[in-house]
């Protein structure tokens, strides 16, 4: 390699691509815990070390020249190898000291990780737990957590995927709200039920429509929605609807039943632990994953 053909600062480089990702100077400087006019200053300075000009100011905004559209893929490629570098970096640790982060839902985090965290501070003192509580996806290639738990498989290669279980899904309400519903022996008769939804679209009322038992319902009977799974529990309590929530965590609160347990389960979903492949070299990741998977798997 000619390294004196590269002339410029790497980290300003990532100055350029954490502005041209995130949108703006504020957005970038958020991201890197910089102030806006210090990360405004390396992209001006790297401009000049390159001799051309990257943005250009349109009203309150930034936008790309043609000159900094043609160096974007570099730039992102270098930030890969970046991650990448950090990733077999972190796994070379074999010590039980340093920080694991673990992406994780919120009812997953309130009713099955507390027995964990409990035991791994026993155990683990060492280790420093991030609990990263979110209904968004990690992304672990770019090392948002270590470990993630997720119900569904991921598909890429560079992870590390163990299946712990599968629960079964259940609608749970009080005995209060069932009540009138005492006689009910087909789906049919349900269509003034209100069930808790997750987002503002379709895709609870198709998803239940679609699990072959019969489910027929319309926008109405899904006039409530959050994604805090912590606010649906506490509807679903004050005998406002039914909630889904999974088997092992729903029968842990006294006030809840299975609705309509005849007609068996909605759905059933697997619960995956996931690790990067490298970061599962890490002997205080590795120990971190261990413990999620005896203690979750049962």
């Amino acid at each position: 390699m000619d390294w004196k053909t590269v002339n410029f600062d790497w980290n300003r480089a990532r100055a350029f691509l954490v502005t041209v990702e995130e949108g703006s100077l504020s957005a970038g400087a958020r991201a890197l815990g910089l102030t806006q006019p210090t990360l405004g200053r390396q992209v001006a300075a790297l401009e000049s070390e390159l001799g051309v000009t990257l943005f250009e100011r349109v009203g309150q905004g930034l936008k790309l020249t043609d000159a900094g559209l043609g160096l974007v893929a570099h730039v992102q490629a270098m930030g890969e190898a970046a991650s990448r570098l950090s990733l077999a970096a972190s796994g070379q640790s074999q010590t039980l000291q340093g920080t694991v982060t673990v992406a994780v839902s919120e009812l997953e985090a309130v009713f099955l990780l507390p027995e964990v965290i409990e035991r791994v501070r026993s155990e683990l003192p060492g280790i420093t737990l991030n609990l990263q509580v979110s209904h968004e996806v990690a992304n672990l290639k770019q090392r948002e957590a270590d470990i993630a738990l997720r119900s569904f498989r991921p598909t890429q290669p560079d992870l590390i995927v163990r299946k712990l279980r599968e629960d079964p899904i259940w609608l749970y309400g009080t005995a209060k709200y069932l009540a009138p519903y005492s006689g009910v022996t087909s789906v049919h008769q349900l269509n003034n039920i209100q069930i808790i939804g997750f987002e503002q679209n379709h895709r609870l009322q198709e998803l239940l429509n679609s699990t072959g038992h019969g489910w027929s319902l319309s926008a109405e009977n899904i006039r409530v929605t959050t994604l805090s799974q912590l606010l649906q529990w506490e509807l679903v309590k004050r005998h406002l609807g039914l909630g889904l929530f999974p088997q092992p965590i729903g029968d842990r609160e006294p006030a809840f039943v299975r609705a309509f347990e005849s007609f068996g389960p909605p759905m059933v979903l697997p619960l995956w632990l996931v690790c990067h492949r490298e970061l599962h070299t890490s002997l205080r990741v590795r120990k971190v994953f261990d413990q999620l998977a005896e203690m979750l798997s049962s």
